[in-house]
Formats: C-alpha cells, sequence, structure tokens
C-alpha cells in the first residue's frame, strides 16, 4: 500500500481507533494501530512474530486488529463493500466477524480486478510488451511468461478432497498465472485443484480459446510442461547446435520473469506462503457458477 493510500484510510479510520492515554501508559497511536493490522491481514503473522517489528505486546494486538478490522469496515461498507449490515456482528470482535470482514474486502477486490489485470488488447500495447520482453535477452515477439504455481490450502474433508493432493504431496490449488516483463501479472486463473496438470490449465482457459481466434500478435513463453504451439513457445529438450543453445538460453532468461513475479507475489502476500484455510471448494465453486 502506498503512504497516500495509507493517509486516506487513517484519515477514515484514525478518530474510530485512537485511544486515550492513561495515567499507567501513552496509547498506541491510531496510525500504528492500522499499521499493525494491515501488516497482519498482508502477512497472516502470529502475534508474537508482529511484535518483532511493532511495541506492541500479543495481548494488546489481540485488541487492536479486531478493534481496527472493524472500524475499516465501518469506513469503507457503504461505499465499496455494498454488504447489509449484520448488527449483531457490529457489535462483536469474534473470529468468525474477522474473516467475514477479510472475505468482504477480497471479494470486493476481486470484482475489482478485471480493471487491473488484463492482457495487452490493443496493437500498441502488444508492441510496447514485445520491446520490454526483448530487452531481457533478445527473444523477440513475446507478450507474456506463463506457468502455474501451487498455493497451499488445508485439505477439504468433502468427498475429492484427495484431487487437491499435488505431486509433492500437500493440499493446494494450482494457479496459472502470466506475467509481463515488469512482473505484473495480466492474466490469473485459480480455479484447479492441486492435481491437475499445468497444461490442461492452459488448455481448458479462456486464453488459449483468446490466442487461437487471434486476438494477439505475440506469442507466450513457457516451460517443457507445455505444449509447443505457434502461439506459446517452449525450450528444446536437446540442443545439437549452437543456435539451439542460444534460443534456449534467451528463452530460459525470458521466461524467468514468471518465477521472479511468482516469488515477489509470495513475498509480498506472505499468506500464500503459509497457506490458505478458507473454505477452498466453496469458492471454486463460485468461480464456475
Amino acid at each position: 500500500m502506498d503512504s497516500e493510500t495509507l493517509e486516506m484510510l487513517l484519515g477514515m479510520v484514525g478518530p474510530e481507533i485512537q485511544r486515550r492515554d492513561t495515567i499507567m501508559r501513552e496509547s498506541v497511536p491510531a496510525k500504528e494501530r492500522l499499521l499493525v493490522t494491515l501488516r497482519y491481514l498482508a502477512t497472516g503473522e502470529s502475534y508474537p512474530e508482529l511484535m518483532v517489528s511493532y511495541a506492541v505486546s500479543p495481548q494488546l494486538m489481540s485488541k487492536i486488529i479486531p478493534e481496527t478490522c472493524l472500524a475499516i469496515y465501518k469506513a469503507l461498507k457503504d461505499e465499496y463493500l455494498k454488504i447489509q449490515d449484520d448488527t449483531a456482528d457490529l457489535h462483536g470482535v469474534s473470529q468468525p466477524f474477522i474473516s467475514k470482514i477479510c472475505k468482504n474486502i477480497a471479494e470486493t477486490i476481486a470484482r475489482k480486478s478485471h480493471s487491473f489485470i488484463k492482457m495487452p488488447a490493443t496493437l500498441r500495447e502488444q508492441e510496447e510488451a514485445m520491446q520490454k520482453f526483448r530487452r531481457i535477452a533478445n527473444f523477440p515477439t513475446v507478450i507474456g511468461a506463463i506457468n502455474c504455481t501451487h498455493i497451499k490450502i488445508k485439505k477439504p474433508s468433502e468427498n475429492g478432497g484427495q484431487l487437491y493432493i499435488n505431486r509433492k504431496g500437500f493440499a493446494s490449488i494450482n494457479v496459472q498465472v502470466v506475467c509481463d516483463a515488469d512482473l505484473k501479472i495480466m492474466d490469473i486463473v485459480t480455479r484447479w485443484r492441486g492435481s491437475v496438470h499445468d497444461s490442461r490449465i492452459f488448455r481448458e482457459s479462456r486464453l488459449k480459446q483468446r490466442f487461437e481466434a487471434g486476438a494477439f500478435s505475440g506469442i507466450l513463453l513457457g516451460d517443457s510442461g507445455y505444449a509447443c504451439t505457434p502461439y506459446l513457445f517452449t525450450p528444446l529438450l536437446r540442443t545439437t547446435t549452437p543456435q539451439e543453445e542460444r534460443y534456449n538460453n534467451a528463452h530460459i532468461s525470458t521466461r524467468n520473469t514468471v518465477e521472479r513475479c511468482f516469488g515477489l507475489w509470495k513475498q509480498r502476500f506472505r499468506c500464500l506462503l503459509r497457506g490458505l484455510y478458507c473454505n477452498i471448494e466453496l469458492q471454486l465453486l463460485k468461480q464456475q457458477l
């Protein structure tokens, strides 16, 4: 979150979360209360872990974070969340209520995502994307790098839970991402269970249909798990000439952007590293409806 957005949010919730000093001690400033809460929501760190960065005890955090979540909800709900008030929740700060707040905020952000997560549509945008990728290793006509990453989840208890177990032996969802040369996500698919292969996810994606329909003038780069096509180039399994070796080296250097994108994404939102514990089966069902 940039400083301007932080200050805007602080202006909205600051009066609600600020507490008076007492004879015994000074209160935690409103800005620090907000920062602790945002760090908790972004990283999923435990209270003792947060205490390393903020001079606030875990006991006090257990009060600050629910109170601040409630204040954020009250400040944003009418303009951004558009959900009906739940009177009982508005007077409580239970764990289910915190979960509800996080869910509503996440769903609101997701509804806005198509304004920001999108493939280059015009010829000019595609040419700009190609130029940026070409600067990496002189690989021409690339507009995106594609791969999948596994996001750990709690194994669903319903029938079919075993379908979430990936080849590494843990439950996950297999998320397909296409990024640009600046590591920005341009396309994402999040509805597949961990046991599903990367190639199938792309094969059944709307993005593949768009490439086959001629919507893009450039190509994607993917690893050897994908089928090589006129619009998705993969590395050569065996090289026998210097030219083929140069092709593979340029391919690897250029495609590596998506791996760096994953690393940056998971460092920024560390809950993706720790794992997700919402009702994944229900969320995937919603995406398919």
